[in-house]
């Protein structure tokens, strides 16, 4: 078993035993099992990031198994600079979830804790994925533990999220299937990805497939207009439930685009280039002024979450190293940002039992070090330079004024909508005099708490103020990539 395969099966090994033995009158010993997966599930994927080469666009970590021989389906696995980081930041954002719900989840804990871990493993299976058939098996198994998720521990309305959630997603995904079921057949039965890759494909059947992977990407990512699921999700979903969804689950779509639609109808996404940068700019634009609006914390940056990988698509399009190297960073930085900013929702929520921005006012009086932790993550999510939000936003205007200087323009306005919503919630919610009695009571973070936000700030300041290692890693695998498509592109 591979360094990759680790990654993958060892969460979800301990999420099994989490199931199999764990009962509610011995807690104790299931969150300490859930911490000690969490946290050896991250250790395992550190070679991955100090074993690296960043001067080769191959797959490393390779892995090859044949799995269901008669239709030429393997276990095929490995990692390029596109990919790498989200194997990290997966394990990374699990243990952090596991730490958060230590002590807040007082029901079916084993199940909430085991539920995690088997989604972290079902997510680094589909970043590691070079088959096919292996990769829809995770991108679609990602769904189970995650309705689980939502529909068990989640608020009132959490059947319905959940059912929502999981009806858009797995509907998308269908048409992905007919497409891979049609290379394979293209390919002389092979679900080898790197083989489709290099299939002389013509423009029409370049359309089909790039629509229907666009069908499953798309709601995934999610990109506007087939975002109305994931506000109800991410209000009903506990805040574990959040963090994962928009750290992590948000960007297999992002990461199917790279993988999947540009290099496999290359020529297709070059004509329908402007079509994905209309919807990614409305994202930004229209989704910017409705987040200006919401008066639930959660909903706010749910919808923040929308117009952020709307930067990471209209990256992807522009087709220049600077827009994609940028979009990917910006998928690695909003995993810190956003998972920081649900976190510090629920530390309130936890207290208050209220995400209502009316309910807050004057936090920073009586939770003063949280507060701290607060307004950094904000920033952030601003994307104040220093932080980790900046880094991909800059990079991909940058790229956009490379490409046409009217789109660099649109899309820099998320920066003023950003600093405008975010700022106006800090201020309602953590400044000024302290609003009621309920804040006036609320205790500062314990150290637990402490310990998460601790961690999630480290990265968010390690990204903002040195990201090198995160272009270096990904820059030849950008470089590789944009050649294949450009190549494509002259050729047809």
């Amino acid at each position: 078993m591979g360094l990759l395969s680790i990654a993958i099966w060892l969460p979800v090994a301990f999420g099994t035993l989490l199931l199999a033995v764990g009962r509610d009158e011995n807690a104790g010993t299931v969150r300490f099992l859930a911490l000690l997966g969490a946290l050896a599930s991250f250790l395992v994927t550190i070679p991955v990031i100090t074993g690296f080469d960043g001067s080769t666009a191959a797959m490393q970590f390779a892995e090859k198994l044949p799995w269901i021989e008669r239709f030429n389906v393997n276990y095929a696995l490995g990692v390029d600079g596109l990919s790498m980081w989200f194997v990290p930041l997966t394990a990374f954002i699990t243990l952090i979830v596991v730490i958060a719900g230590w002590a807040v989840i007082t029901e079916r804990v084993a199940q909430y804790m085991g539920a995690f871990l088997i989604l972290s493993g079902l997510m680094v299976g589909v970043f590691c994925a070079l088959d096919g058939m292996l990769f829809y098996v995770f991108f679609e198994a990602t769904l189970i533990p995650m309705y689980i998720i939502i529909g068990v521990w989640g608020g009132p309305r959490r059947v319905y999220a959940a059912f929502k959630f999981f009806l858009y997603t797995l509907l998308g995904s269908l048409l992905m299937l007919i497409a891979l079921v049609y290379l394979y057949f293209k390919s002389g039965g092979s679900f080898d990805i790197l083989t489709w890759h290099k299939l002389p494909l013509p423009l029409n059947a370049q359309t089909l497939l790039f629509f229907a992977f666009f069908a499953a990407f798309s709601v995934k990512v999610p990109m506007w207009p087939v975002h109305t699921w994931l506000p109800d999700a991410h209000v009903e979903a506990p805040t574990g439930g959040s963090v994962v969804l928009a750290a992590i689950m948000l960007k297999l779509g992002a990461y199917g685009f790279i993988r999947f639609s540009l290099p496999i109808a290359p020529d297709a996404a070059h004509e329908y280039a402007n079509f994905m940068i209309v919807l990614s700019l409305t994202a930004v634009l229209y989704i910017g002024l409705v987040a200006l609006v919401q008066q639930d914390m959660k909903k706010l940056v749910a919808y923040s979450s929308i117009a952020h990988m709307g930067f990471v698509t209209l990256g992807f399009f522009i087709f220049n190293d600077l827009g994609m190297a940028g979009a990917i960073v910006q998928m690695i930085s909003h995993g810190f940002v956003s998972g920081a900013m649900f976190l510090c929702i629920g530390v309130l929520y936890d207290r208050v039992h209220s995400r209502e921005i009316a309910a807050y006012g004057g936090v920073a009086n009586t939770m003063p070090i949280f507060s701290a932790f607060a307004v950094l993550f904000a920033m952030a999510n601003c994307g104040l330079p220093g932080t980790a939000g900046f880094v991909g936003e800059w990079m991909v205007i940058l790229g956009a004024v490379k490409h046409n200087f009217w789109i660099a323009l649109l899309a820099s306005t998320t920066l003023v909508f950003g600093a405008a919503y975010t700022l106006w919630m800090v201020k309602r919610v953590y400044f000024g005099d302290v609003a009621n009695d309920h804040v006036k009571h609320l205790s500062d973070i314990n150290a637990r708490e402490f310990l998460m936000l601790a961690l999630l700030a480290a990265a968010v300041l390690w990204m903002g103020l040195y990201p090198r290692p995160f272009t270096d890693a990904m820059n030849v695998s950008v470089a590789e990539l944009l050649k294949h498509v450009a190549i494509s592109k002259l050729a047809s």
